[in-house]
């Protein structure tokens, strides 16, 4: 063994059935040399057959798997959550279900372990995701620059290894909205980069639709920045100003040509343009609102309703 230290290998899965028994029995393999845990959370899926597949793993390799069903799709954050805090390394790397190559998390945990960084975020030198997922990706690594002050050399990506003092700091996190780059963003400045090959999908299609994407954004900006609602504030005060040179021009011209027609056009578009910016801006105040409501109202982060702890 090369190492005394125990690695956690978190994996949140959506309809994983496909991929999952090959991922673990390669898992296992590479990490030979390691003393490894492998926390398997399943998502809900809609099937039995996720479930089946990690109840035989679970069989399998007693001594290295513990198994989380939770009792909803409560999302991949939320699954993570889970994982972490039935976790019991001295690093837990969080990985999908198809797309890493195990031999590349053994990479990064050495990586890690060498290392005095607090979590290690992957960086893909090519992202095999689809353009939509890879567009997203940018958007999202974009505004987490803007809105949380994420480092530019750093790429928030899914595929991260994280230590136990981070990862007990996080895991406070008790509202039902984790956003686990957030977090860990407000826990520590201490943050590594590390370069890994990124796999086609071998089985299945992603569960990751646009609606989901879309919420895992509002999510980010949302929850863990006021700064949307500064820039709101700053485009209200411009737009304020604006509105009163235009009826201010509007008065001058009438009062130098009194004949001068009315501009219906121009008022009807110009209510159509500052009614717009309202309700964008109620419904952002909506989004905030609903997330207050949520966490006063202490809303799950996750329910488990089955758990099967690995053998010591």
């Amino acid at each position: 063994m090369k190492n005394n230290d125990t690695i956690s290998i978190i994996i949140p899965t959506y309809k994983g059935e496909k991929s999952l028994s090959d991922l673990v029995e390669e898992l296992v393999n590479v990490f030979n040399e390691y003393k490894i845990e492998i926390v398997i959370i399943n998502d809900c899926s809609p099937d039995n057959l996720t479930h089946n597949i990690c109840l035989e793993l679970c069989s399998k390799f007693s001594d290295k798997i513990t198994y989380l069903k939770l009792s909803k799709n409560f999302g991949e954050h939320n699954a993570i959550m889970a994982g972490l805090r039935n976790c019991e390394g001295d690093i837990a790397i969080i990985m999908d279900d198809n797309q890493i190559i195990p031999s590349e998390a053994v990479r990064l945990a050495e990586y890690t372990l060498k290392n005095k960084f607090d979590v290690v975020f992957c960086k893909y030198t090519e992202k095999k995701d689809s353009f939509l997922r890879n567009l997203m990706s940018k958007i999202a690594n974009y505004s987490a620059e803007i809105f949380l002050k994420k480092p530019k050399d750093i790429y928030f990506s899914s595929f991260k290894a994280i230590k136990k003092d981070l990862i007990n700091q996080i895991t406070k996190y008790k509202g039902p909205f984790p956003y686990i780059d957030g977090l860990i963003l407000s826990a520590s400045n201490n943050l590594g980069s590390f370069e890994v090959t990124h796999s086609l999908r071998k089985k299945g299609q992603s569960s990751y639709t646009l609606g989901k994407l879309a919420r895992h954004y509002a999510n980010l900006i949302t929850n863990f920045s006021t700064v949307p609602i500064h820039i709101f504030s700053i485009i209200g005060f411009f737009l304020t100003i604006v509105s009163f040179l235009f009826i201010l021009s509007i008065i001058v011209e009438k009062i130098l040509n009194p004949n001068l027609p009315l501009g219906y056009s121009t008022i009807i578009s110009v209510i159509f343009f500052f009614s717009g910016v309202q309700m964008l801006f109620l419904g952002l105040i909506g989004e905030y609102v609903g997330k207050i409501l949520k966490n006063v109202n202490k809303e799950e982060q996750y329910i488990i309703n089955y758990i099967k702890k690995k053998n010591k």
